[in-house]
């Protein structure tokens, strides 16, 4: 029997589709969680499984709901792609146990994924994570998952077909006028990026006098060649399309609809760092919220200096909303957020959620009057000007431990003539130079890539440290 492939990463499992991701592994996942339900005395409370639109995601799901079924554990399973935040506040609607999300986010269209969720909605900690992946390494191994037909779990009501998306919206309308957004009488474009949250944001905002139009809005399991992530050059069509339309702006979704991104009223991106400071700024100033912002350390330094205008404090994690959630809750912070472009809200399942996100964006224009790059550039009054750039290189796994080497032992004092104030190992590599400029090497806990970040005061800069950091590490 071959080595066992399944390893749980930053956010689950995710492999090439018919190479390790076959759905004999996916049952030997779902047998996995299914011990771990049992052990932990969670089962009777049931499970969600949900799923994006990827090739055989719906089989997939299907299929981890026979093997949950198979163990006498309820199955509430969604009957179209769903996104993986209606996802995780169905878990809190239904009081489930947890879910399983088949997905593998912003991945290209040949990978899929598994995702679990736990008993709060957001993504299993890694104390979790790996009990479960020593119950699917048992299965795995004495090659056992017990299974119950899909026909005859829902005969015998252990699968129960879901739609979570009525709750979903009463929640929405709990933490947003909505009316508002809809008698706005704005332009939008929306691109769910032929992902799981095709509809949703339409939906939403449909019934008044602001004009959603909506591209890549059919399943499309190869995403017609883009990659589903919300970011440069991925959102080109989006941005032609605001201009063509002369729209507001433009609000993009990833694959399952948990991470978002902006196209402003110019067809200009606004970067994931720009537009978590902007949400932040919204929250602080407009909803005249107060309580701590939780950030990764991948995420924009204007959260200081927010921090220090309202009064708040800042906390940093490493890479993961399994690190910013439970201190989320622990702090009552009013949002958290990662560089990828997710974020998750006080009030709601402490969980990224692109659509909120979004409706949040929108609310800010509505509720200030101001177009996205007028809010941006009233961002930099307040801060000072921030500019991000991330390049991500693929490498052959056995240079890993060759590009770790080089970083680790040969650290440079300076970086553009700057001194190096500190060197935060957390997650990676990261320079905290003299006037809070920061460049950042680390490998990506979902893909087989290494990621260089930077953040400082100019384009150009931002774009020399880049350069700096490929040579730092020898790629």
């Amino acid at each position: 029997m071959k080595p066992n492939p399944i390893k749980f990463g930053t956010d689950g499992w995710r492999a090439v589709i018919d190479e390790d991701f076959t759905v004999d592994n996916v049952r030997y996942c779902a047998q996995g969680v299914a011990d771990y339900l049992k052990k932990s005395r969670l089962a009777e409370r049931g499970i969600i499984i949900g799923y994006d639109t990827r090739r055989k995601s719906e089989d997939f799901a299907a299929a981890a709901a026979e093997v949950l079924a198979g163990n006498n554990i309820k199955v509430h399973l969604t009957p179209a792609p769903t996104p993986t935040p209606v996802i995780s506040y169905g878990v809190l609607a239904k009081k489930a146990a947890g879910a399983v999300i088949i997905t593998a986010s912003h991945n290209p269209a040949e990978w899929n994924g598994f995702k679990y969720k736990d008993e709060n909605g957001w993504s299993a900690s890694d104390e979790i994570t790996s009990k479960i992946v020593d119950f699917i390494s048992k299965s795995y191994a004495a090659g056992r998952v017990e299974r119950l037909s899909l026909a005859e779990a829902k005969k015998k009501a252990l699968v129960m077909m879901s739609d979570l998306a009525p709750e979903y919206f009463e929640q929405i309308n709990r933490l947003i006028d909505i009316d508002g957004l809809r008698r706005a009488s704005l332009k939008v474009v929306v691109d769910p990026m032929y992902g799981a949250g095709i509809g949703y944001l339409k939906r939403i905002l449909a019934g008044g006098a602001t004009e959603v139009l909506e591209i890549h809005s059919e399943r499309n399991p190869t995403f017609h060649g883009i990659h589903p992530e919300p970011i440069l050059p991925h959102l080109n069509e989006l941005s032609a399309t605001v201009k063509k339309h002369k729209a507001d702006v433009g609000l993009a979704m990833d694959g399952d609809a948990d991470r978002m991104g902006i196209i402003d009223e110019k067809g200009n991106f606004l970067n994931q760092l720009q537009v978590f400071a902007l949400l932040c700024l919204y929250l602080l100033e407009v909803r005249g919220e107060r309580g701590p912002i939780i950030k990764t350390l991948t995420t924009t330094g204007m959260t200081y200096r927010l921090g220090e205008i309202f009064g708040v404090p800042v906390h940093e994690t490493a890479v993961g909303f399994k690190y910013i959630a439970p201190l989320m809750r622990s702090e009552n912070a009013i949002i958290g957020g990662e560089e990828s472009g997710g974020y998750g809200f006080r009030g709601h399942v402490l969980e990224r959620d692109g659509i909120l996100a979004n409706l949040y964006f929108l609310d800010f224009m509505v509720r200030t009057g101001k177009s996205p790059s007028a809010l941006l550039d009233y961002l930099f009054s307040r801060v000072g000007p921030h500019h991000y750039r991330r390049v991500d290189i693929k490498f052959p796994e056995k240079e890993r431990q060759a590009i770790i080497g080089r970083v680790k032992n040969s650290p440079p004092d300076s970086i553009d003539n700057v001194k190096v104030a500190r060197l935060d190992t957390t997650d990676g590599f990261r320079f905290i130079l003299a006037d809070n400029s920061w460049l950042l090497i680390r490998f990506s806990g979902t893909e087989p890539l290494l990621r260089i970040y930077a953040e400082t005061d100019s384009p150009e800069r931002a774009e020399r440290l880049l350069e700096i950091g490929k040579k730092i590490a020898g790629v």
